[in-house]
């Protein structure tokens, strides 16, 4: 057994120690919405808000939003989604990825409210099952600590809790322990998903309860393999013509093909690495063909009105560019402002029920947690071992991503050594090439793993391509072919 499912197995041998074979309620605070500021009207949809206590004595309050499926609630999966970071508020994945509602930047302008407006997601992957977003880990979104300790975390630490959560959500909700339940997350998540997953699976053969319907995972542009992904990177820029066949030879000859571990006395290793971070640093890694000029401010305004006062240059040269093309670029960036003004909203927080006083600002990703990497290396250990489990498995990578690019998430694929059952082929979308999907292992077998690229999108897929993400999902729910 490895050093990190003993690592994993305490804490669930602790958890197993104090269950029961009983369904007592835990405490809970669940809260139905029926009305958002910024949105007209009933909400045409479910969502319940709640935080559920975790940890020893429940230190560590974790913040969940839940949204019922659009579609059959008694038999749709049901999916926990986890956003990267680490410390990216779920409200990210609500908002700006796969939830039932999204921004109305036109409406909001037109207004001139002081609180963004919301317009509904006709892509959102509520249609085909109910989410879970959580908060995690503490210290993230409005999730928060009742001590000063409670906020140290770690991914084992956070892994913990999430199952904890989990455990606890069921408890509170028996009428989804039969639905097909998946763990889901994209971007740094790739490290926590497959840990949550061993965790359940852990729990499972050992006996607690409740017993979770694993059904599978899902992970989109996963950090996956640490400082390893640099490799795949200077690749990939090549790939994509940012830097020039000399440049990509010359790293490659003097580095060996390793750009991660650079003896510091290879003075040409050094010098090539140094050139292509030189030719490329204006490059937005989220998406290669964005404009990469602005991001948000920690402390943004209280008024729509004044967004632009709040959009401060990143990475670009306003000399060289000009300040009138620096402030009329997009920028996905200005995009989310929008989250920061609306959660931090009084009348938003008291309609989603948040405990007053808990947190300062709210902020889309928190930057200062106390948070240590304890996987700095590798999870794909963990993805090794669940070749021999019956789980289905769906890997997704935007193919304009250099933060995490495809090209380093198909090698660790490939290392499981698992048969490929279909070759890297074009799946559609109206008629058009939405991606290109490689299965390994087989539906009927019992492990399958499905990757997929998706054409266009960037580091967030579903930001970027929502109509190709929802198909993609959907038909992988329903075993069907991409």
């Amino acid at each position: 057994m490895t050093k990190s499912l003993l690592l994993l197995l305490l804490p669930l041998l602790l958890l197993f120690l104090f269950s029961t074979t009983t369904t007592t309620v835990v405490s809970e605070d669940p809260h139905v919405v029926d009305y958002l500021p910024g949105y007209q009207g009933h909400l045409p949809f479910t969502l319940e808000t709640g935080y559920v206590g975790v940890g020893d004595s429940e230190e560590v309050q974790l913040f969940y939003y839940f949204v019922e499926s659009e579609r059959d609630v008694a038999t749709d999966p049901l999916m926990l989604w986890l956003t990267g970071g680490p410390g990216c508020s779920a409200f990210s994945g609500l908002v700006f990825e796969i939830g039932p509602f999204t921004f109305d930047y036109d409406a909001t302008s037109d207004s001139g409210s002081d609180i963004p407006m919301l317009r509904l997601n006709p892509y959102s992957w509520t249609k085909v099952a109910s989410i879970i977003f959580l908060d995690s880990p503490v210290g993230t979104g409005f999730s928060y600590a009742t001590t000063y300790d409670g906020y140290y975390s770690n991914d084992t630490l956070q892994s913990s809790h999430i199952y904890h959560f989990l455990t606890k959500w069921l408890m509170n909700h028996p009428n989804f322990r039969t639905n097909p339940l998946y763990i889901a997350g994209d971007s740094y998540a790739g490290q926590i998903v497959p840990i949550v997953v061993q965790e359940i699976l852990t729990g499972n053969e050992v006996g607690l309860v409740p017993k979770m319907n694993l059904k599978g995972y899902i992970i989109g542009n996963p950090s996956t393999v640490g400082d390893r992904r640099k490799n795949s990177q200077v690749e990939f820029l090549h790939r994509v013509s940012l830097i020039s066949d000399e440049l990509y030879r010359l790293a490659k000859v003097s580095c060996n093909g390793d750009y991660v571990n650079v003896d510091a006395t290879n003075i040409k290793c050094l010098r090539a690495l140094a050139a292509i971070e030189e030719v490329t640093s204006s490059i937005y890694d989220a998406h290669i063909l964005e404009p990469n000029c602005l991001y948000v401010s920690p402390e943004p305004p209280k008024k729509v009105s004044t967004y632009k006062k709040y959009l401060e240059n990143d990475h670009v040269n306003s000399f060289l560019l000009g300040e009138r093309q620096v402030h009329n670029s997009f920028c996905r960036n200005q995009n989310y402002l929008s989250s920061y003004i609306w959660a931090d909203n009084i009348q938003v927080q008291k309609a989603l029920n948040i405990r007053e006083g808990t947190i300062d600002h709210w902020v889309r990703c928190n930057k200062s947690l106390a948070y240590s990497n304890d996987f700095q290396t590798s999870v794909v250990g963990y993805h090794q071992n669940f070749t021999n489990k019956y789980l289905q498995v769906l890997v997704y990578s935007g193919d304009q991503d250099n933060a995490v690019p495809y090209i380093g998430t198909l090698e660790w694929i490939e290392e499981l050594k698992v048969a490929t059952a279909e070759e890297w082929r074009p799946w559609f979308v109206d008629g058009q090439v939405a991606g290109y999907v490689t299965e390994f292992g087989s539906f009927a077998y019992q492990y399958h793993l499905v990757y997929t690229t998706i054409k266009g999108a960037g580091h967030t897929a579903p930001e970027y391509k929502p109509k190709e993400c929802l198909a993609m999902i959907e038909r992988w729910f329903e075993l069907s072919p991409l």
